[in-house]
């Protein structure tokens, strides 16, 4: 007997959500870097996930870092950055793209912050 067959509308079982969220980490993040290249206020952006709504009209964008300054600057930007997807990635509609500094990220710099001082107690 063979491995059974995918659900209708994914690839290998890989759900269609997933698959676009990984494009749009892709699209974003070279359009992001084409961007830092040209405006240098941007500062170094990675992206480190996109989680996209499951009908696909809009999707946030997690960075590893992400200051007010920063933020104001993509949301006047963010009309580019949605060309640029819609000219890459073939959607029927082209998600609403919105910023925010990954929770991961955040937590890990507070927990590291917590050991540092730990290990380094202030006299």
């Amino acid at each position: 007997m063979g491995a059974a067959a995918p659900r209708r509308g994914s690839a290998h079982g890989y759900p269609r959500v997933a698959r676009v969220n990984q494009v749009l980490r892709e699209v974003v993040a070279d359009a992001l870097e084409r961007l830092t290249d040209t405006d240098e206020s941007l500062g170094m952006l990675t992206v480190t996930g996109v989680e996209c709504a499951s009908d696909l009209r809009s999707a946030k964008v997690y960075l590893s870092s992400l200051s007010d300054e920063v933020a104001e600057l993509l949301e006047a930007r963010r009309g580019e950055l949605q060309h640029e997807v819609a000219s890459q990635v073939r959607l029927k509609r082209t998600p609403r793209l919105t910023f925010a500094a990954d929770p991961a990220v955040v937590q890990g710099a507070i927990v590291e912050d917590a050991l540092r001082r730990l290990s380094h107690p202030e006299p």
